[in-house]
């Protein structure tokens, strides 16, 4: 336990590194971060002057290697200049392999910029570098040391397939635009200049992928998921299967960092930058996720907050509130009843006295404790996940879970004063707060 949590520290300490160095870039710097780990492709989509390849150099730097490749594909670029020239030697023996030492193939970091320019020579080789980090050298399989690559580019590819199978393989994608705020225009000339320290090693990134692989992905968040690749499928947004199973893997990495054996709703937040195709559908994207988180939080929460066995019970004596009251009115009257019939009401009348009390008294119970829990709920958000921009956000759908269950409360009230003309004994409730 107490690794994960050294991990953790060293990862809050290098975010907060970056961002006195890269303003606005809070969320993409916690996408790196978790890309680094997990060992997923990173895309960044924008203009020129964005800060995208010093922010790829910043990452490497946090781990203190010089092991790192970074070049600016063209469509004139070979092969050579990114996977290593041809042995001369190697080919007098009619044998085609490459000198890979400080290129792509043997570097742990790598940047490549304008990525969808380069030629289709390059592009076949990619493909297995950035899915199994193997390089075909020759006859041989070679395995890429490569535990992290980012490459940017200033447009998406055209629909074409050697392109749309490359662009596959960037699961985690980010946006980058220029600086928006003043604020930010003040800092950046104050910004540090000096080396990043070394925080992370290798072996952080390496243990986190071990610990990954035994992490459960409960059958909850498989059900959100395919809810999800259900939704994003209704609107004609596709994933392949790989993607998804990429995205899992991420989600387990994640608990894995937080020290969890089972992945939480907690480590999916950043999912939505794994699912466009298009900027310009992230928002969409975003809006279908975040109403399957809230769902599915919701269903989290129920060992804490049962509203749906407190809105059960409710809705069954609304469907007999009629008959219930029918009953009690005609008691009071003096009317006649069925005297088989009037022992049924009284059994059902005593029964739905007693349920109702009881489900006010521990609805209120749970209410109250949800209050002060919302008192400190931001840093125990924060707490859940250190990649969260901001827990006060997710700390709103806490607060709608919370008036939801006043609504039940106050349900349960009303129909028992209904009923029994009197209040509940013992569940007063502050609702104004």
């Amino acid at each position: 336990m107490k690794e994960p949590i050294a991990i953790q520290n060293k990862l809050k300490e290098s975010i907060a590194h970056l961002e006195r160095r890269f303003l606005e870039r809070e969320e993409l710097i916690r996408l790196l971060l978790l890309g680094v780990m997990s060992g997923e492709n990173v895309l960044l989509v924008g203009p020129p002057g964005t800060a995208k390849s010093q922010l790829a150099r910043a990452a490497a730097q946090l781990f203190g290697t010089e092991d790192w490749f970074d070049y600016l594909l063209t469509r004139f670029t070979t092969p050579d200049e990114i996977f290593g020239p041809v042995s001369l030697q190697k080919l007098k023996q009619d044998q085609y392999v490459r000198h890979t030492e400080g290129y792509l193939p043997s570097s742990q970091f790598a940047f490549l910029d304008e990525i969808f320019k380069a030629n289709s020579a390059i592009l076949n080789s990619l493909l297995s570098i950035l899915n199994e980090r193997i390089f075909f050298n020759g006859r041989d399989k070679q395995e890429s040391p490569l535990l992290f690559l980012i490459a940017a580019s200033n447009e998406l590819p055209e629909d074409n397939e050697q392109l749309a199978a490359l662009y596959d393989r960037f699961l985690l994608r980010f946006e980058v635009g220029y600086l928006k705020q003043i604020s930010s225009y003040e800092l950046m000339f104050q910004a540090p200049a000096s080396p990043l320290p070394a925080l992370l090693t290798t072996d952080h990134v390496k243990q986190i992928r071990t610990a990954a692989q035994d992490v459960i992905l409960p059958e909850s968040l498989i059900y959100m998921m395919f809810q999800l690749k259900t939704a994003m499928e209704e609107k004609e947004y596709l994933l392949s299967d790989r993607r998804w199973k990429k995205i899992g893997h991420v989600w387990k990495t994640s608990a894995a960092i937080h020290g969890r054996s089972s992945v939480s709703i907690w480590d999916t937040v950043l999912t939505p930058h794994m699912l466009w195709d298009f900027p310009e559908d992230l928002q969409a994207l975003h809006d279908l996720f975040s109403q399957l988180f809230q769902e599915t939080l919701k269903k989290e929460m129920e060992r804490e907050l049962p509203l749906r066995e407190f809105d059960q019970t409710a809705k069954k004596w609304l469907e007999q509130e009629e008959e219930l009251h029918s009953f009690q009115f005609k008691r009071e009257v003096g009317g006649k009843l069925d005297k088989e019939a009037a022992e049924r009401a009284r059994a059902s009348l005593e029964q739905c006295r007693e349920e109702l009390e009881e489900t006010a008294r521990e609805l209120r119970s749970k209410l109250v404790a949800w209050q002060e829990r919302e008192k400190n709920l931001p840093e125990w958000i924060a707490g859940q996940n250190l990649f969260l921009l901001h827990p006060d956000q997710y700390a709103v759908k806490f607060t709608h879970l919370r008036i939801q269950g006043e609504r039940i409360l106050q349900t349960v009230q009303g129909l028992y004063r209904t009923i029994f003309d009197k209040e509940i004994p013992g569940v007063a409730y502050d609702y104004t707060l």
